[in-house]
């Protein structure tokens, strides 16, 4: 850019900041004003409150007037750290758009939320999400358009400019015919990784822009390659949709299914910066641990399964895995409930403080009356039923205690209401190994058999929809089982935006749920593939791509160090190495293990040598398990299936030189956690 263009932009930006920071004032004093003035509702209050009127009005209106002030202030305040973001960074690009039959050419800056001198005037920044922003990332210059309430505005996008400005500052401005270019796109994905996942409205694709701004499709899954951004487009388009559909859809409003709380922790800012409230996250294993907490006192997650097959490798437990989540293995619950009511439940004549119900009443309630009624509260309703028609003819209420007696009675037909003893019965029915017949308190779950009781246990007590819900997102799809996704279907009618990476199953072969999501969710959802992935340098990109079965994936072409494959006899030797090649220049580091015990040992060796050799070194070092959440600057110890998600700067694996059934998925996911270098270490003894 020519000098005196340079000058033009940076007098601009001094303009736009010094206008932002005028706003800041005016919401700090507002603020002030609100807290003024809630300070003076509280002393009034307390000074009057003995006087008030009987009736409670004028109590009623002092605490309403209260609230509304105190969400006014909380606007103010959200108002004002937006503010303070765009203080930063107002803007990262312009479009200037000459409308059809106009002579002049109007400029709309782009930045990660709208700006105006005042509410109602026209903008100075437009919002990434608005829809004039599409010119942005979708044309280059010359014809193009986009949607507005009074129709599609036609025109000629004549100047396309993008721009890094960072602490107020200008870094750069350019003139672009594409939205940005490769080399930028290097420079801005090229720098250290940071402990928290970027935004990307600055560097958002066409294609990507497609996905984000997508609100025809009811259920969008996202078939993304490692490195592709298919976290961050879901999240963008997480924000896009509560911006689209502000009157309707809340932050509240909207669940993540996240692997595990480390990668909640690095994904939590996100939406934050976007303007945008943080949304709720969940993981699935442990939301089934809790919902199975009335059964037993414990169960495995994925983690405590994927541990097992990698210490003890056991083909058969495997095959058992996988047709327990099968479809096929659903229809043999199915099966086994539509007899179990008559083996489950022995029904006899019910006399009691004058309420009396025969054997023949009670079949045509139970079998009949009250059929679509799941089998573990069909007796509750006979009871309330039988109660209710008892209380109107005698005219009078059964005490708690009575009803409490008469319910044990009712119980009593049952010949179990446990579900585990249910569950095992069934097990035994179609010939599989039973659970161990243990109390309550001894009770542990292998996790092959989580899900199948969960979904006995929907069928029999039923389902409770999850309707506070109206958009689910689902991470990591390529890890959910036929079974699971049929109960999040019972559970969440809901729209949704689902996304994984096939290749990146936890299982010892790559998985493409895709094949049966139709099936369950119904032909209206929607499949978009990504197949360009822009994490990992060249070198890292080639090797992993060895790695795995994918095909047709492209990569941005920045070049680095060549991937380093070393085997070392001791793990002394291994760790010697790590150091040696750890660089200062990077911010993370990561050392990524088979299993969790391995990492731990790590771990200690590497926090013994500190304590004996290098207490003045600088270095943090991090250990993460399932039970970490947060993830730190450093060098961080984990396993390779807790790394899913995550990015380093430089990733080092310490695997054991065997053949292994999931050493290339371990290998897979561990290449493909690398920014900038990549060291494939082995080692023959621990």
């Amino acid at each position: 850019m020519e000098d005196i263009q340079y000058f033009e932009e940076a007098e601009y930006l001094k303009e736009i900041i010094r206008k932002i920071n005028e706003q800041i004032k005016k919401t700090k004093e507002a603020l002030s004003r609100g807290q003024k003035e809630i300070d003076n509702m509280h002393d009034y209050y307390w000074l009057n409150y003995t006087e008030m009127d009987q009736y409670g009005y004028e109590d009623y209106d002092n605490q309403r007037a209260l609230l509304e002030q105190a969400n006014a202030n909380a606007k103010q305040a959200k108002k004002r750290q937006r503010l303070k973001r765009m203080a930063d960074s107002p803007y990262f690009g312009r479009v200037d758009f000459k409308y059809e039959g106009e002579e002049t050419a109007e400029k709309f800056y782009i930045g990660i939320g709208n700006f105006a001198e005042e509410s109602g005037a026209v903008p100075l920044i437009y919002d990434w999400r608005a829809p004039v922003s599409g010119l942005f990332y979708d044309y280059d210059k010359g014809p193009a358009s986009y949607p507005a309430p009074s129709g599609v505005m036609e025109g000629e996008i004549c100047s396309k400019r993008q721009y890094k400005i960072k602490n107020g500052e200008l870094i750069y401005a350019f003139e672009c015919d594409t939205k940005i270019d490769d080399e930028i796109l290097k420079a801005e994905l090229g720098g250290s990784s940071d402990v928290q996942l970027k935004n990307i409205v600055r560097t958002i694709q066409k294609e990507q822009n497609a996905i984000i701004r997508n609100t025809k499709d009811r259920i969008l899954v996202i078939q993304g390659a490692a490195g592709s951004g298919k976290t961050s487009i879901a999240l963008h388009r997480i924000a896009y949709l509560l911006y689209h559909d502000r009157d309707r859809l809340k932050s509240s409003d909207i669940l993540i299914l996240s692997p595990n709380s480390v990668f909640s922790d690095y994904i939590s800012h996100i939406l934050p910066e976007l303007g945008e409230e943080n949304i709720r996250e969940m993981s699935f294993d442990l939301f089934s641990y809790r919902e199975l907490k009335c059964t037993a006192e414990d169960c495995e997650d994925r983690y405590d399964y994927l541990e097992r097959q990698i210490k003890f490798p056991d083909p058969d437990a495997r095959r058992r895995f996988k047709e327990k989540q099968s479809h096929s293995f659903i229809g043999l619950m199915e099966g086994f409930l539509a007899v179990l009511e008559e083996d489950l439940v022995t029904l006899r004549p019910i006399t009691f403080q004058g309420l009396k119900k025969t054997e023949e009443e009670l079949i045509r309630l139970f079998y009949f009356k009250f059929q679509s009624t799941p089998l573990l509260k069909r007796m509750d309703a006979v009871m309330e039923y039988a109660v209710d028609e008892y209380e109107t003819l005698c005219g009078r209420n059964l005490t708690e205690e009575e009803l409490e007696h008469l319910k044990s009675m009712f119980d009593k037909m049952y010949v179990t209401k446990d579900i585990y003893n249910i569950y095992n019965r069934m097990l035994s029915e179609y010939g599989y190994e039973t659970l161990p017949d243990a109390a309550y308190e001894n009770r542990k779950v292998p996790y092959e058999d989580v899900y199948p009781m969960l979904y006995l246990k929907y069928r029999l007590t039923g389902q409770t929809a999850r309707r506070q819900v109206r958009h689910l997102v689902i991470d990591e799809m390529q890890d959910y089982s036929y079974l699971q996704y049929t109960i999040l279907a019972r559970m969440f009618s809901c729209r949704m935006t689902i996304l994984g990476d096939r290749a990146q199953t936890l299982d010892d072969e790559a998985q493409d749920v895709f094949h049966f999501l139709p099936k369950i969710f119904g032909k209206g959802i929607q499949k978009i593939t990504i197949n360009k992935s822009y994490r990992n340098t060249w070198e890292i990109a080639q090797y992993s791509a060895k790695l795995s079965s994918l095909s047709g994936i492209s990569f941005l072409k920045r070049h680095g160090k060549e991937v380093e494959e070393r085997t070392f006899s001791e793990m002394e030797g291994l760790l010697a190495a790590v150091f040696e090649n750890l660089s200062e220049s990077y911010e993370t580091a990561t050392i990524l293990t088979l299993t969790e015990e391995e990492a731990c040992d790590i771990y200690r060796l590497i926090m013994g040598k500190r304590k004996e050799e290098e207490k003045d070194r600088r270095l943090s070092v991090h250990y993460i398990d399932r039970n970490s959440t947060v993830f730190e600057k450093g060098l961080t110890i984990t396993t390779y299936y807790l790394a899913k998600g995550l990015e380093f700067d430089q990733v080092f694996t310490a695997f054991p030189h065997r053949v292994h059934p999931f050493m290339t998925q371990a290998s897979y996911i561990s290449a493909t956690r690398a920014l900038h270098e990549l060291y494939a270490y082995r080692f023959e003894r621990f």
